[in-house]
């Protein structure tokens, strides 16, 4: 893989790695389900729940890499650019700029 020195750079890449419509729905899921337990979490103070985070987050994701993109998430060599590129994805489904 190719080495990214910003996130400017490593965000076209990323966004090739999404290319299949249910990839980019099942990251959409579990960004939709990480900001809706987070909100739970945080009003109920269940500080014991916050493990399910990443969980929720990364199972719907990388279900959409396993199942249907068939490739490996960048999440494993970008951590941070990879978290940074989904919220990124998530705000332009959201506001109509990627489809789903």
């Amino acid at each position: 893989m190719k080495t990214y020195r910003s996130f400017a750079d490593f965000y076209p890449f990323y966004l090739s790695q999404h290319q299949h419509p249910m990839c980019r729905r099942l990251h959409f899921i579990g960004s939709c389900a990480v900001l809706l337990s987070a909100m739970v979490i945080l009003g109920a103070r269940r500080w014991d729940l916050i493990w399910l985070l990443p969980v929720l987050g990364y199972g719907f994701a990388w279900a959409g890499h396993c199942f249907f993109e068939k490739n490996r998430p960048a999440t494993f060599q970008y951590p941070l650019y990879s978290l940074m590129g989904d919220w990124v994805m998530f705000g332009e489904i959201l506001f109509g700029r990627i489809r789903l």
